[in-house]
């Protein structure tokens, strides 16, 4: 009998969802290490992204970050199998603490929709998992080549009711109803896009091609908007929920002035945790047209 790739990554999901935080923490924090000091693709991306994010910072302090971001990226690939595996109130428990919780009450109470920006900082997953313990939520994904797996992660990431949907018509659509209804959209601002739908604006300096869709959203429901993620705390202590206003204009019908909103949202959340973003994704691989692209100087942006 041939056990498909699918399987075989669900089954080691299973088994790794078995671990307690502080075995999965520390398991992450030596690959991280393990992708520092062997040549990795990630390490070379990481070294890249903070040499062009943080030029203020000098090569000893650049390697610094470069290395804990890596440990915290390791931690946090250990750690979903814990937050799609363990029951929800042990999920859930591991909440310790709420930043900015008047914000979203505030929100919520408006009667309007609220559209919540996840940028790939902290613990992502959990702060999926809390919101849609607390809201009828719906999240914008973007499905696996493997439909075997992609029924898995649906699954577990639906376990309180959230829905998951696509970034195609309907699943724009059924996220337009859900905010006109007063419900939660959550978005993963911080992907590079393909096709349409986008407009260059700043992050961290370099202009990169950015989603206009929330911009759209927000327009056409009236809905606020928020940022939020889930903070690492230390020495396998749990996580802290925080939650970020927007910054103004993110709403606004200009794209190039809605997209450098919604860029300077995620940029002030990650500068508030540098350590913990997810370095190593290449976010500033789509520049304007006819600009080198930094991973690859001697290719030139289309």
């Amino acid at each position: 009998m041939t056990i498909s790739k699918a399987s075989v990554i669900v089954i080691l999901l299973k088994l790794a969802g078995k671990l307690p935080l502080g075995v999965a923490q520390a398991i992450g924090r030596f690959l991280g290490r393990l992708g520092w000091w062997l040549p990795t693709n990630a390490k070379t991306v990481t070294k890249t992204n903070l040499a062009i994010c943080f030029p203020e910072l000098d090569a000893k302090a650049q390697r610094a970050l470069g290395k804990a971001s890596l440990r915290h990226t390791g931690e946090t690939i250990m750690e979903i199998p814990l937050i799609w595996e363990w029951p929800v109130e042990k999920c859930l428990s591991l909440v310790k603490e709420i930043e900015g919780e008047h914000l979203l009450q505030n929100a919520m109470n408006s009667g309007k929709g609220l559209i919540l920006l996840a940028p790939h900082l902290g613990n992502w997953e959990l702060a999926g998992l809390y919101f849609s313990s607390r809201y009828q939520m719906a999240a914008l994904y973007s499905p696996p080549h493997m439909p075997e797996f992609e029924d898995y992660m649906i699954n577990v990431r639906g376990r309180l009711g959230s829905e998951l949907v696509r970034g195609d018509r309907r699943g724009l659509s059924r996220l337009m109803t859900l905010l006109r209804e007063g419900g939660v959209a959550g978005i993963l601002p911080d992907q590079s896009p393909r096709g349409a739908g986008n407009a260059y604006a700043p992050f961290f300096g370099m202009e990169v091609r950015t989603m206009t869709l929330v911009s759209k959203l927000a327009q056409k429901s009236g809905s606020n908007v928020l940022a939020t993620y889930a903070e690492r705390l230390p020495d396998g202590q749990g996580f802290r929920i925080v939650v970020r206003d927007a910054e103004a204009g993110i709403d606004d019908p200009e794209p190039v002035i809605a997209t450098t909103a919604l860029n300077k949202t995620v940029e002030t959340c990650v500068r508030a945790l540098p350590e913990q973003y997810q370095w190593e994704y290449k976010r500033l691989r789509h520049r304007p047209p006819g600009q080198p692209n930094p991973y690859y100087p001697d290719r030139i942006c289309r």
